[in-house]
């Protein structure tokens, strides 16, 4: 093979060594003792990922499972949430709340921007019945990371419940659900926590689980309060993807063992990285504040076609990246470099990113463009980041 394959889009992400070894494990039976010990095990890991003494909770699930779950769980038909529609991912909350029968007020952001406590604080004053706020932490589509901490501030001490997507945060960017007030995070496995699609993560802060006790689901699979109390004893619900638990059991042993901060330290670093040669290639970022850690989104000159640079990419680098969806879907390219990603991985994607925009007939400004990118890893590595990040640079 010619090149080493690289998958460097906003998710799946690559798997480490250690957890490919623990998907391969002989199988072991959901409710026996073996089962008891992977689920005990995990359970502090999850905590400290999460940053909350709340029981977080694994669903056979994707992501978007979870955020059903979250809605269903948490509101009952015909009570209103306010929506943060700033992508693809804020539609979909919209898409859910409204198919569990809830009312909706959205707050529609143009791509490449962020949500603002104010414009939550005012849609909040403007309608008093407003249940919960939903909203990304991350929101995938654009590559733009909204101010969870600050809609902490506005919502705590109130009524209104703050549900957040965490699904390209978690284990990416900080986001502490009990130090910010976050009374429901959720995510899935497939991006910073290193692992395979398909199992997901929430967890309820105290208020949310009441709630919870209030609301009027009708939901049977998705029975969070269910799943709570099978999950005391170090068992789930229904039957659970076991190996991907085996497989969670090591990554969240990865986090522990490299800490969290040095996890958070390494993603903004590269996330400055990617950010500085994608500049420097004379290209546009689209979210020039507020941007996601983990996941760059690129905006492509006029006449340049994403899926002619990616398909260049793959076949002539081996590096796998992703276009934009909806609208966006030929004129932008996401890079991902979230999860078992390093600094080498980056600058083979951006030598592709290069490769494929000369040639399909696009110019390339910067002959230091890797020089630039490694410039920026070692100065973030070494000034570090704020906890908020990405509202500046």
């Amino acid at each position: 093979m010619l090149n080493k394959p690289r998958l460097l889009t906003p998710g799946p992400t690559p798997l480490p060594e250690e957890v490919r070894l623990a998907l391969s494990r002989d199988m072991v039976h959901h409710r026996k003792q073996d089962f008891v010990r992977v689920m005990e095990g995990i359970q502090p890991g999850l905590q400290y990922l999460f940053g909350t003494s709340q029981q977080v909770l694994p669903l056979s699930c994707s992501g978007t499972g979870a955020m059903y779950a979250a809605v269903c769980m948490l509101f009952s038909p015909g009570e209103r949430v306010l929506v943060v529609e700033g992508g693809k991912f804020g539609e979909r909350w919209r898409e859910i709340a409204t198919a569990h029968g809830l009312e909706t007020t959205s707050i529609q952001l143009e791509p490449g921007r962020a949500v603002s406590a104010e414009q939550v604080r005012t849609a909040l004053a403007a309608r008093p019945e407003i249940r919960g706020v939903l909203v990304q932490a991350s929101e995938t589509s654009t590559g733009v990371l909204h101010p969870v901490r600050e809609l902490g501030e506005v919502t705590a001490g109130t009524d209104v419940l703050l549900v957040v997507d965490g699904i390209s945060a978690v284990g990416v960017s900080p986001c502490p659900m009990d130090a910010w007030n976050v009374d429901c995070l959720l995510t899935g496995s497939q991006k910073g926590l290193m692992l395979p699609p398909g199992l997901a993560l929430v967890s309820l802060s105290s208020r949310a689980w009441d709630r919870a006790r209030e609301a009027h689901s009708g939901n049977f699979y998705f029975n969070l309060l269910a799943e709570k109390e099978k999950n005391a004893g170090n068992q789930t619900l229904f039957t659970s993807p076991v190996n991907l638990l085996q497989g969670l059991a090591v990554s969240l042993e990865m986090f522990h063992r490299e800490t969290l901060e040095a996890v958070y330290r390494k993603q903004w670093a590269m996330t400055r990285m990617v950010r500085a040669g994608v500049r420097s290639l004379g290209l546009e970022l689209l979210a020039k504040t507020h941007f996601t850690w983990g996941l760059t989104s690129i905006t492509l000159p006029e006449g340049a076609d994403s899926g002619r640079i990616l398909k260049i990419a793959a076949e002539s680098c081996g590096v796998i990246m992703s276009g934009g969806q909806g609208a966006w879907k030929k004129t932008m390219l996401r890079f991902g470099h979230m999860g078992h990603v390093d600094w080498s991985d980056v600058l083979a994607g951006l030598y592709a990113l290069r490769k494929g925009l000369v040639e399909s007939g696009g110019h390339a400004a910067s002959g230091t463009y890797l020089e630039d990118a490694m410039e920026a890893y070692e100065d973030a590595l070494k000034n570090g980041y704020a906890e908020e990040g990405g509202d500046n640079e």
